[in-house]
């Protein structure tokens, strides 16, 4: 590819990237994957690359100018991009995306370089190890290690597979090439899918053997072969029990005999009712409340609910509801529930937890987004910033996290995906 008119129409500093562009352009269109990680690792991690002189004199500008501290990290970025939408287009070339990335894990300190270029660039790089534009490469190569064991799994960011609704917001910037934009969402909906199709036939697997224990038992029969029903396991890291309370919680009546659903289009059937946008916000208080158990400190809770309700957007209380109101009110919400920076007291979310239990929890902000789809990736975007907070915890430190992730998935396919776990009510 030539690229030489272009280039004279940049500033000196991007005519030098655009060179080192050029060139992983080029050596990653012609070259197997080893020899490709082989110059990565000698041009950026050890500094030392004895390619052709104009780069390594454009690689030593770019590391050698006054905004290299700021811009390094997003031209690095770039430069395994370039590498990793490539073989992305090629499924058999995926699994090298893994090892590309993992060349950082071996980055050797700046003191050990001969040269001030090799001193300047591992400098660099272990800058970069610590940016985010690296903690999604990471995040990146875990999503696409398909040999890993998540029972064998040691800190929360090893599970980020487990949650397709997590990729767009934890793995994409603003600056991602619209090749890598396609990949992530092809991933995603690959995951979305296999996890459907798993939860799918626990279900089968699970309406079945109580339909075979009824027949057994009304034929006065005891026992009953372990042979007779292939068993299915449980797709969730939640146990047999959790899942049951769960699917059942977001299928079925939850509140005076009416399911998430029934309740969600009953209130928005009724908002003609609702004279102003500050009518709406108190129906609003009370749709919210009946959620809320009774054995949480209510009162209390009750009234910071409704001053937050009460604060939103007051400028508008005097007029009519319209798609704007419902969303930004129904966001603010979801950002009162998810993120304790906001909040009037400190971890908001682990209390409520902590008394309403993660199943109860994720149906309370199922109903807001039920109100309002449009706000359902405001949440996801809000669960991503918590998965971000603890990535590098333990997951034995965080099982109330992961108990939540775990329900929204199964929420978010019950009434967005296109799984049908109607049987389940059979049991």
């Amino acid at each position: 590819m030539n690229n030489s008119g272009q280039n004279h129409c940049l500033p000196p500093i991007k005519q030098e990237e655009q060179k080192l562009y050029d060139y992983l352009l080029q050596f990653t269109q012609t070259e197997a994957p080893a020899k490709v990680i082989e110059r990565f690792r000698h041009l950026f991690i050890r500094g030392t690359s004895n390619e052709d002189p104009s780069l390594r004199l454009a690689l030593e500008k770019i590391v050698s100018s006054p905004n290299a501290e700021q811009e390094f990290k997003f031209f690095l970025n770039r430069c395994c991009h370039i590498i990793i939408d490539r073989w992305q287009l090629q499924p058999y070339l995926q699994e090298e995306i893994p090892e590309l990335i993992a060349q950082f894990e071996d980055a050797s300190p700046p003191a050990g370089a001969h040269s001030r270029t090799s001193r300047k660039i591992q400098q660099l790089v272990q800058n970069f190890t610590k940016s985010e534009q690296y903690i999604k490469l990471r995040r990146l190569a875990r999503l696409l290690e398909e040999k890993q064991n998540n029972n064998t799994s040691k800190c929360l960011g090893d599970l980020i597979q487990r949650y397709p609704f997590l990729h767009q917001h934890c793995l994409l910037s603003e600056d991602s090439s619209q090749e890598f934009k396609r990949s992530i969402r092809r991933i995603q909906k690959k995951l979305q899918r296999r996890y459907e199709l798993d939860l799918s036939r626990y279900v089968t697997y699970r309406v079945r053997l109580v339909q075979t224990v009824r027949s057994y038992k009304a034929a006065n029969q005891r026992k009953i072969p372990k042979e007779i029903i292939k068993p299915f396991p449980n797709p969730t890291l939640l146990s047999d029990r959790e899942l049951d309370l769960a699917i059942k919680q977001y299928l079925g009546k939850v509140e005076k005999g009416y399911s998430y659903r029934d309740l969600s289009q009953n209130f928005l059937n009724n908002l003609t009712r609702s004279p102003s946008y500050k009518s709406f916000k108190n129906d609003l208080y009370e749709y919210l409340i009946l959620s809320i158990d009774s054995s949480f400190d209510r009162h209390n809770f009750n009234q910071k609910l409704y001053r937050y309700l009460q604060n939103i957007l007051v400028d508008y209380h005097s007029q009519q509801l319209n798609e704007f109101l419902l969303i930004r009110t129904c966001t603010q919400l979801l950002q009162f529930f998810v993120d304790s920076q906001i909040n009037l007291e400190p971890d908001l979310f682990i209390q409520l937890i902590t008394h309403l239990g993660e199943t109860k929890l994720i149906g309370l902000l199922l109903k807001i987004v039920l109100l309002c789809s449009k706000t359902k990736p405001y949440l996801e975007k809000r669960f991503c910033i918590l998965f971000a907070r603890y990535e590098s915890s333990l997951q034995e430190e965080v099982p109330w996290l992961i108990k939540s992730l775990e329900n929204w998935q199964i929420a978010s396919s019950i009434h967005f995906g296109s799984v049908d776990l109607s049987l389940f009510k059979i049991i």
